[in-house]
């Protein structure tokens, strides 16, 4: 692996670490375990930010609307995936299921990024301009899901000028063939690196 990620330059950007999501007993768990077990997805997510924390690279937390009740009823556009995520209330506002998986709450440091409506986060959110303030050029993307907002987020970053780095085994989808979307068809297409946890511990240890 040859890319390098100077701490100075570089962030992490951890999309949606929620225990709905990640936690036994989260709406959309049951629905990526599967293949989250397959990869090994909560201790390669461990493995990654310890090594990004030990390299001294800062965090942002890129978290997703937390519904609440009412959310999209005078929206003229909503798409079927918010209109879903609305209804079952997804990462619900207040509740167990919208709260940070513990592991991965943020610490002090790291950033909060304003909460994404849809898939990007940087669409109407303050991301690329808190990168930008932070004099950030390459960005490593984590969390979920893999073929909606980390490929949505990392294409938008690619758009925008950044060094994006996505981790195959650091995100999960609800179908093996989301994933082989995500990472052998579409993510070549884009991204600038698209490495394993292990590769990118390795390189971030030989800093």
């Amino acid at each position: 692996m040859t890319d390098s990620y100077p701490a100075e330059r570089t962030a992490l950007l951890f999309v949606d670490p929620y225990n709905d999501f990640l936690a036994e007993g989260g709406k959309v768990w049951p629905r990526l375990r599967d293949v989250a077990e397959k990869v090994g997805l909560l201790g390669n997510l461990r493995a990654v930010v310890a090594a990004v924390r030990a390299a001294k690279i800062r965090v942002f937390i890129v978290p997703h609307r937390r519904w609440e009740p009412g959310d999209l009823e005078s929206w003229q556009r909503a798409n079927p995936y918010q209109k879903n995520a609305a209804r079952t209330q997804v990462f619900a506002k207040g509740s167990w299921g919208g709260e940070w998986y513990p592991e991965f709450a943020p610490q002090p440091g790291d950033i909060v990024v304003k909460e994404h409506w849809g898939s990007s986060g940087f669409a109407n959110t303050d991301l690329d301009v808190l990168l930008k303030q932070h004099d950030v050029a390459r960005v490593i993307v984590i969390g979920l899901i893999a073929n909606t907002c980390i490929e949505c987020t990392s294409r938008f970053a690619v758009e925008l000028g950044y060094h994006v780095t996505l981790v195959r085994d650091a995100t999960a989808a609800m179908s093996e063939e989301a994933m082989r979307a995500a990472h052998e068809i579409n993510g070549p297409t884009y991204a600038h690196a698209i490495v394993t946890t292990q590769e990118l511990v390795a390189s971030l240890s030989a800093r």
